[in-house]
C-alpha cells in the first residue's frame, strides 16, 4: 500500500521508519495561519486535516493512505507553534523553564473518501535551564523549526525533565493513536510494515 506523509518533519518521518513504515513525503504547502481557535487540540487536529486533504487532493490516488499531522504547545493559556525568530525562542524558553506545558499533536488519516481525525496530548515538564543553555540551544537553530521551540528527540531532549503521556506525541506523531486511526480505515498496522 502506498503510504504518504503530508509533513516535512524529519522527526515524523524517522519515527514512522523506525516503526517499520517507509512513507513517501509530500509537503502540503498549507498556510497554517489560516486557522484560528483558542482550543489547542482542535487547532492541531484542524491543521492536520488541512494538510492531509491538501496532499490527498494532489495525489489523485484513492488507494493511497495519507497521514497528516501538526503540533502545538499549550502553555500558560497560549497556543505556541514555531517561534518566529531566535529572539522569540529565547524569550519563550525563559518563560517555560521549570514549568510545564501540554503538547497537542493532531492526526488525520485518509484513504479514498474515508477520513479520521483526532488529537493526542502529552504533558511536558521543562528543566530549570540556565540563560547560557537557552542561548546555546537557540543558537543551534533547532528550536526555530519545531512547535513549542523544543524537541525531545534532539538537542532539546536534555532540557525536558519528564513527560506524562506518549513520547511519540511530543516527537510529532503518536504511533498508538495512528495505529488506531489506520485500523478505523480497515487497514491492519502490520500490513504497513516494509
Amino acid at each position: 500500500m502506498r503510504v504518504v506523509l503530508a509533513s516535512a518533519s524529519p522527526a515524523r518521518l524517522a519515527t514512522l521508519r523506525s516503526a517499520g513504515l517507509d512513507p513517501e513525503v509530500v509537503v502540503s504547502g498549507v498556510d497554517e495561519d489560516q486557522m484560528t481557535t483558542h482550543d489547542p487540540a482542535n487547532l492541531a487536529a484542524a491543521l492536520a486535516q488541512l494538510k492531509c486533504r491538501a496532499v490527498d487532493a494532489r495525489l489523485q490516488d484513492a488507494d493511497a493512505l495519507v497521514i497528516g499531522c501538526d503540533s502545538v504547545l499549550a502553555f500558560e493559556g497560549e497556543i505556541l507553534g514555531k517561534p518566529a525568530d531566535a529572539r522569540e525562542a529565547v524569550a519563550r524558553w525563559r518563560r517555560m523553564r521549570g514549568s510545564s506545558g501540554v503538547l497537542h499533536t493532531g492526526h488525520c488519516v485518509r484513504r479514498g473518501n474515508r477520513e479520521f481525525v483526532e488529537a493526542a496530548a502529552t504533558v511536558v515538564h521543562f528543566a530549570e535551564v540556565t540563560d547560557h543553555e537557552i542561548d546555546a540551544y537557540v543558537a543551534t537553530g533547532e528550536p526555530l523549526q519545531v512547535a513549542g521551540a523544543f524537541t525531545i528527540d534532539g538537542l532539546g531532549g536534555a532540557f525536558v525533565r519528564g513527560i506524562e503521556g506518549d513520547h511519540h506525541t511530543v516527537v510529532g506523531i503518536s504511533l498508538p493513536l495512528l495505529r488506531d486511526l489506520v485500523g478505523d480505515l480497515g487497514v491492519r498496522w502490520t500490513d504497513l510494515w516494509v
